[in-house]
């Protein structure tokens, strides 16, 4: 973002901290957030824009500089309403029209970000950096018009036009094998899977036709599955919950060094976003899906808001999986991903779900399990909620700040789980300084498993272990590793990237 412009400001101020004069006092403020923006510190920056909203509330500047810090956070929500109330306070304020743009593209809206962007380039025609956003977002607007344009409702799976047998393995190849089965085909093994590993962090990409092999043998296992899978763990068993993983491989190696592989004694449920942002999003996946074929009954993956066409061409995984691969593999994912089930519940007790619950109250565990998840999310209704929900402080609802799903209570979190007879919420989906935090008077928990997250965000990560015979959670935090010097979102391509503040 850079320093804040200096704006004419409008209408009365509030009286300034220890008698300051309350537009010196707004400033001061402003300088202080700004701070914590080059730093990362994005929340900090958020609070204090805030208090020189409070102190000046006619600032445009300050709403469009707040509007940038949630756009880090990624709370789209709040950045469009700034930007807009920006908008409102100086028609013509650059910033504020391509901020709202920016917040657009976050969502996946490119048609309401292109408008913006139009409208700023009117405003400031001369601008280079905003003439390259408005090129790109009118370049995907004709790509996404071109798609809906061919795409036929009948269209045959990607997956049903894969033929492994037509990908020989070249005697040049020199990475991890599969064993030979009598089919004349490969069976995929743990040892395999334990080589795949270490050849991906030497940067090595598997034979085309092996990561095929994973990827339709887990589509095949993940289809099978319910929307809502009930998880029994014997008295004298585990399981690991782990949250957002988001393509940084090496810590999930080193999770999986800390804590163990996964095993028929190790069991594990990964709650969704394992791609996107990081840029070994496909390393993640492979690995994840891979234990998911060997392991079915004891890996469990669930389905993030990540795991979408829209997040993937904007955040970079779509982009990365063509790069390392190609497009029938990017099109094979976002069918695997449709099949992701949607909530898993341990031991009839703990209710497990990406991002949180819902607009209504009276939701029952067999409405989520009517739920048809097949497909790319929708913007509202039970399926959007799942994915894209947050707790908030307090009781009752409120618009979610990241302008999809819903923000709920305390109040909204003991009713859902008095009705259905559980005892907790896990969700996901938010960075935590200390890799998790427990909400709603212990019956909300929040994990977060990308440590330092898109190499910037400073925060540990962490992971719940439930014992089936008490199912008390049981908290391990981690650090971030280092690895190879590649970008977050490096293949999300440079539009995306200066959007989202990468």
């Amino acid at each position: 973002m850079g320093e804040a412009d200096h704006h004419q400001e409008n209408g009365s101020a509030a009286p300034g901290e220890n008698g300051m004069d309350p537009i010196a006092a707004a400033d001061a403020a402003k300088m202080e957030a700004n701070a914590h923006f080059k730093e990362h510190q994005f929340a900090e920056a958020v609070e204090g824009y805030t208090r020189a909203i409070e102190l000046t509330p006619s600032n445009a500047v300050y709403y469009a500089n707040r509007a940038a810090a949630h756009i880090h956070l990624e709370n789209f929500g709040c950045a469009l309403s700034d930007a807009s109330r920006a908008i409102e306070l100086d028609p013509k304020y650059t910033k504020g029209i391509y901020r709202r743009a920016d917040a657009n593209v976050g969502l996946g809206r490119m048609r309401k970000a292109l408008t913006d962007y139009k409208r700023a380039a009117q405003v400031n025609p001369r601008d280079p950096d905003l003439r390259k956003k408005l090129a790109h977002c009118e370049k995907e607007v004709k790509r996404i018009r071109f798609e809906e344009a061919v795409a036929t409702p009948d269209e045959k799976p990607a997956a049903e036009e894969l033929e492994l047998s037509s990908m020989p393995v070249e005697d040049s190849y020199d990475g991890p094998m599969m064993e030979g089965n009598e089919e004349g085909g490969y069976t995929l093994t743990r040892d395999f899977v334990v080589a795949m590993i270490e050849h991906f962090k030497a940067q090595k990409l598997i034979h085309k036709r092996f990561a095929f092999q994973i990827l339709t043998q887990a589509r095949d296992a993940l289809a099978k599955l319910p929307t809502l899978v009930d998880v029994s763990i014997p008295d004298d068993k585990h399981i690991t919950v782990c949250g957002d993983t988001h393509g940084q491989f090496y810590d999930l190696c080193n999770l999986f060094e800390l804590n163990g592989l996964p095993s028929e004694d190790n069991r594990y449920l990964f709650n969704g976003d394992f791609v996107d942002r990081g840029s070994f999003s496909l390393e993640v996946i492979l690995t994840l899906m891979a234990f998911k074929v060997l392991y079915p009954q004891h890996m469990h993956l669930a389905r993030g808001n990540h795991e979408s066409q829209s997040m993937n061409k904007i955040y970079g995984f779509e982009g990365e999986v063509k790069h390392k691969y190609n497009g029938m593999m990017a099109d094979i994912f976002k069918e695997t991903f449709w099949w992701l089930p949607l909530a898993h519940v341990l031991n009839r007790r703990v209710l497990v779900v990406h991002g949180g619950l819902f607009s209504q109250d009276g939701v029952k565990l067999d409405d989520i399990r009517a739920v048809n998840r097949y497909r790319e999310p929708p913007e509202e209704g039970l399926m959007c909620e799942l994915l894209w929900s947050d707790p908030q402080p307090g009781s009752g609802r409120a618009p979610s700040k990241r302008g999809v799903g819903v923000a709920f209570g305390a109040d909204v979190t003991q009713r859902f789980l008095q009705d259905n007879g559980l005892e907790l919420l896990v969700r996901s989906h938010e960075v935590k300084d200390e890799g998790y935090e427990v909400e709603h008077n212990g019956y909300c928990v929040t994990v977060f498993s990308a440590p330092n997250y898109c190499d910037q965000m400073n925060n540990k990560g962490a992971w719940i272990r439930f014992s089936g015979k008490d199912m008390t959670p049981q908290f391990t935090q981690f650090e971030a590793v280092p690895h190879p010097n590649v970008r977050a979102m490096a293949y999300a391509g440079n539009f995306y990237s200066s959007m989202l503040g990468m």
